[in-house]
């Protein structure tokens, strides 16, 4: 199939550090290429990948201080690609709603997978207006929000798993991996593990947006004995990062639309202390890949029982249900649907000579 994968130009395909989105959409774009698929890319110049890569601009927006618009290179793009959708059998894009104006009106089929938070007042009469968008979700939970919108099926995500070596805790540490943004629970995480006794390593990402909230009340719990603030880490670094943690906490306080670092946890044997909230009880199994806990004293209990926790069983899980393979498949199956169904459509368009004409309708004869 000829395949466009449209993807966010904050990050890089895949991501130089921190990054989940454009992270799936490397996966998903290399599998695509590997299956032999003809894919091409629309993402920022500094991308690299097997597919064609059509830069929208020269590189990532996050990581260009002279980038004040950001949404001014997205529109550029969403208009590159209208201009050549004829190109393709089917458009995925994941940049939530911003081309949904143009791409209602072009004939390629598309879908779009919706990467963030749906709990937002404003998207409801959004999806009142564009409830013939097909979209997809990365949990089940995600859609609740939203009933109305347009969902095709629920695809989890997955990681190329030979790129994730399962580890045996070593270290002795607990990890946390995210945003420095006050949904994360960072905070959380530090009197967990300072109750609990143990060292906290912490691989974070701080926004611009969440710079006032980093200083004010990250930095000064990061000064206690036994914290360590690791900054962002890329790919390479997270096989160690995760493998030797002894569990990695996930204390969010927002409904996670997924949560990546859970199965990127999983592949590498390591299990999940975490809170529930969104895709966290869909993704984790309590009791068995780590433990759901509704309390700070439940995770300090459960960081003295994570022992019970059979790390083997973890990297299965993630083998089971979140392999690069498996999300691929998914959206191919969804990719020759929307395929089949267009060129159905078509035909039927085509060939109005076959079809049976109400008899009302027929033009007047003169005898």
């Amino acid at each position: 199939m000829r395949i466009a994968q449209v993807a966010p130009l904050y990050e890089s395909v895949p991501p130089q550090l921190y990054g989940g989105t454009e992270r799936i959409v490397s996966y998903l774009t290399e599998e695509l290429v590997r299956l032999g698929h003809e894919v091409t890319l629309f993402a920022s110049g500094d991308s690299t990948t097997g597919a064609e890569l059509v830069p929208a601009c020269e590189r990532s927006l996050r990581l260009d201080p002279d980038c004040r618009d950001r949404l001014a290179h997205h529109v550029r793009m969403v208009e590159g690609v209208a201009k050549r959708s004829a190109d393709f059998d089917v458009v995925h894009y994941h940049i939530d709603y911003l081309h949904y104006p143009i791409s209602r009106r072009e004939p390629v089929p598309q879908l779009t997978t919706l990467h963030g938070r749906l709990d937002l007042p404003e998207l409801v009469p959004l999806y009142d207006e564009y409830r013939d968008m097909p979209v997809v979700s990365i949990s089940d939970a995600q859609r609740a929000p939203l009933p109305q919108a347009n969902w095709l099926a629920t695809v989890h995500h997955g990681l190329p798993l030979p790129r994730f070596r399962a580890g045996r805790g070593r270290g002795g540490h607990l990890a946390f991996i995210g945003r420095t943004s006050p949904e994360k629970g960072l905070p959380r995480a530090i009197e967990i593990a300072q109750r609990a006794g143990l060292p906290l390593r912490i691989a974070a990402k701080v926004d611009d947006a969440d710079r006032d909230y980093f200083r004010t009340a990250i930095e000064p719990l990061l000064r206690a004995p036994e914290i360590e603030f690791v900054g962002e880490i890329g790919e390479a670094e997270k096989s160690a990062f995760f493998g030797d943690a002894r569990a990695l906490l996930f204390p969010i306080d927002w409904p996670e639309p997924f949560g990546l670092v859970l199965i990127e946890s999983l592949a590498c044997g390591t299990p999940v202390i975490a809170f529930p909230g969104g895709s966290v009880e869909e993704i984790l199994t309590d009791g068995r890949t780590g433990f759901v806990v509704r309390s700070i004293d439940a995770a300090v209990a459960a960081v003295d029982r994570v022992g019970e926790i059979d790390r083997a069983a973890c990297r299965r899980e993630a083998e089971r249900r979140f392999s690069v393979e498996r999300m691929t498949r998914d959206y191919v199956a969804l990719y020759k649907t929307l395929a089949g169904t267009a060129e159905t459509f078509a035909a039927e368009e085509s060939d109005v000579s076959s079809l049976p004409v109400p008899a009302d309708l027929l033009p007047e004869t003169s005898h």
